[in-house]
């Protein structure tokens, strides 16, 4: 189950300016590992997402434990064969085979 807390909405005005740093890529793997399947283009991208969709999901509802987010990612985009200059049509079939597989590892391990 889920649990919401109450927060104040942000107001950026009030903020008047925002720091960023690099982040740390290894501290972040996965976040290393979108740099790289965006940089690889195609339908690469979409799967990755769809990926982490499903198993963000799954982990939300107790279901996977936090490191089989990752696992479930790189398998998924691993086992994906990339379609370089997709159609629409390309990036939302690949989009829907990777939820579909991502979810039969997850159901797989349970």
């Amino acid at each position: 189950m889920v649990k919401y807390i109450s927060i104040e909405k942000l107001n950026l005005l009030e903020i008047g300016s925002l720091h960023f740093e690099k982040p740390d890529l290894e501290k972040f793997p996965c976040l290393q590992y979108a740099y790289e399947c965006g940089k690889i283009g195609g339908t690469t991208p979409a799967v990755l997402n769809a990926a982490n969709e499903i198993a963000n999901a799954l982990f939300l509802k107790n279901e996977i434990a936090f490191f089989d987010i990752e696992k479930t990612i790189y398998k998924t985009v691993e086992a994906h064969h990339n379609v370089k200059n997709p159609s629409l049509d390309a990036i939302l079939e690949a989009d829907q085979w990777a939820r579909q597989y991502a979810h039969q590892l997850l159901i797989k391990k349970s």
